[in-house]
């Protein structure tokens, strides 16, 4: 199970004209800006990513303007986030092992990064409400893939109340207000 203490969130690539040509995007950028949301109450650490921002544009307002003030992007032009030496820095200062991925694409970024975070023994858990693709098939796949290399499955509710452990006090009082 998640443990709030071991336990970080990633964000990828949710950028520009890209984004909005994903597959089910509207309930893609509402889980999104829920869990990002969650995790701030639980004071979970987070990474932001962007691919090429120079190219893919930045980061969609809607996500941007819900991340932690303290959270910036980190540029990148590999498709998985390990690529990247800020990221690895990143990724070692966040002292976590469970990741909770979300973002775009399924099939190549999130698949990727999730690919090589299982290789270094992470243990990587999918949001799946929270990441997609141009196409179905393509975001199916990508989450597929993902797990048959050992990741998990997980969603918004069920990562942020697994989290959150119990239903009493004031954190379980914020939280209902963002997934109901």
């Amino acid at each position: 199970m998640l443990n709030a203490e071991n336990t970080m969130l990633m964000i990828v690539d949710v950028q520009g004209k890209l984004a909005q040509l994903m597959y089910q995007k509207e309930a893609l950028f509402e889980s999104l800006r829920r869990i990002i949301k969650g995790s701030k109450i639980l004071e979970i650490p987070m990474i932001w990513m962007e691919q090429i921002p120079q190219n893919l544009g930045p980061t969609l307002p809607e996500i941007a303007e819900v991340m932690p003030q303290n959270v910036k992007p980190i540029s990148k032009s590999t498709f998985s986030c390990c690529g990247n030496e800020q990221f690895v820095q990143a990724l070692k200062a966040a002292n976590r092992r469970q990741v909770l991925i979300a973002g775009i694409e399924s099939h190549i970024c999130i698949y990727q990064t999730s690919i090589d975070l299982l290789a270094q023994g992470y243990e990587v858990q999918v949001l799946t409400d929270c990441v997609s693709s141009r196409t179905p098939e393509n975001r199916q796949l990508g989450i597929e893939r993902i797990r048959d290399a050992g990741g998990k499955w997980t969603g918004v509710e069920m990562a942020l109340f697994e989290l959150l452990k119990a239903a009493e006090g004031p954190k379980f009082k914020e939280m209902v207000k963002i997934v109901k």
